[in-house]
């Protein structure tokens, strides 16, 4: 097991690097429809319970740090994925 320090540092490394290399993509509302996000190809969305949305390259999935932060996460906080995962 990782230790705790160890993997919020590495979080919180994780999340410098991923406001740097955020996109943003908007659409314009329209009456009619709703909208809907686009993800880049090669990636996978994460939702967090105030809605704050953060797409991670599949290849995470194969880090063991990233699979005990959702470990983590899964036990903190609970994980939903009816429709989309959400921690």
């Amino acid at each position: 097991m990782i230790n705790t320090k160890k993997l919020m540092k590495m979080a919180k490394k994780w999340q410098q690097r991923a406001a740097l290399h955020r996109k943003r993509i908007s659409f314009q509302r329209s009456n009619a429809a709703t909208s809907s996000t686009a993800t880049e190809k090669g990636c996978f969305v994460v939702y967090t319970a105030d809605k704050t949305r953060f797409a991670f390259p599949l290849s995470y999935l194969n880090n063991s740090v990233f699979e005990e932060f959702l470990k983590i996460s899964e036990e903190e906080f609970g994980l939903s994925i009816r429709f989309s995962w959400t921690i």
